[in-house]
């Protein structure tokens, strides 16, 4: 389970930028092509953060949808699937977004 490594290093993240203050809430993003199963992440952040200033923070999840672009048709489309197919039948498509895992923000005491 990748998804325990990814939280623990976002906790870790967060705690070097901290002050001795506590967190109260923390606003990741984890885009639906990223690879990363937000429940996942979800069930880890308690044990990660157990014992850090982020103990007892609420953590918010903003999953943005999979976007490609074609290059034969230049349609611009929702993937919902990591296999991208353009619906004008085309496979050769760019990913330009839902691959987001970032810390958005983080509310301290």
């Amino acid at each position: 389970m990748h998804e325990m490594a990814i939280t623990q290093s976002i906790v870790d993240a967060v705690c070097e930028r901290l002050d001795g203050e506590r967190v109260r809430a923390l606003s990741i993003e984890i885009g639906a092509m990223s690879g990363v199963a937000p429940d996942a992440v979800r069930f880890c952040f308690d044990l990660a953060a157990e014992g850090t200033p982020l103990a007892g923070a609420r953590l918010e999840i903003s999953e943005p949808p999979g976007r490609a672009r074609c290059r034969a048709c230049a349609t611009e489309f929702r993937m919902d699937d990591p296999i991208a197919l353009c619906p004008c039948g085309s496979a050769d498509v760019q990913v330009t977004g839902g691959r987001e895992l970032r810390i958005r923000s983080m509310e301290v005491l």
